[in-house]
């Protein structure tokens, strides 16, 4: 009776070996071009998702009917870390796209405008932290300016009762501030992460 061998385990050539996953290059390693494209798709693709999250109402996402004032957080998003004009800029564009999806009279513009302007002069003055908690303390305070500067144009307008315009304000701006500033990083902290690495990237 022969007693089987023993045979340790030996490497097949053509054993299966677990191919090392592709690794994403470095930003640094993208061409210039590439940057920019991706860098406009982000920009434009948020831009287009504040706006359609505005028009909506989701289960959790709202206070006494008031959903958050996502174009403002955007906004913030957008000039905390940039100038004063480069923020009222993006503010008034941002504005005058919602005015497109909403109504114009009273416009958006104005006060997602001066949103963006004291915006990036708080960056400029460097009075603030980069933070979430910093993030959200100017994101409330920049929605209650906003719904503000909303009203006060109904009012100039004339054609309503003052007395209901605020109101309803009063019941809106805290419940929008409130929202917004707790909803501010899931906007802020992406974009942040995402600008932060290209200009590194294109300062190498």
């Amino acid at each position: 009776m022969k007693i089987p061998k023993l045979q340790g385990k030996r490497h097949h050539p053509k054993s299966r070996q677990r191919k090392p996953q592709r690794e994403i290059r470095p930003l640094v390693l993208w061409h210039p071009n590439l940057r920019k494209t991706v860098n406009w798709t982000i920009i434009v693709g948020s831009v287009l998702l504040c706006l359609l999250l505005s028009l909506r109402r989701f289960p959790g996402m709202e206070l006494l009917g008031i959903g958050p004032n996502w174009t403002v957080v955007w906004v913030v998003a957008w000039s905390v870390k940039r100038t004063a004009t480069q923020g009222a800029l993006a503010g008034v564009v941002l504005g005058l796209l919602q005015d497109a999806l909403t109504s114009p009279d009273p416009t958006h513009a104005l006060g997602l405008g001066i949103v963006g302007f004291l915006t990036g002069l708080l960056q400029k003055q460097r009075f603030i932290q980069e933070d979430f908690i910093s993030i959200a303390l100017i994101v409330f305070a920049m929605a209650v300016l906003a719904e503000t500067i909303f009203a006060s144009q109904l009012t100039l307008m004339g054609d309503r009762n003052n007395t209901d315009i605020w109101a309803y304000y009063q019941k809106v701006v805290l419940a929008s501030a409130i929202l917004s500033s707790l909803w501010a990083p899931v906007v802020y902290y992406p974009l942040n992460r995402w600008w932060q690495r290209l200009r590194l990237a294109e300062q190498l």
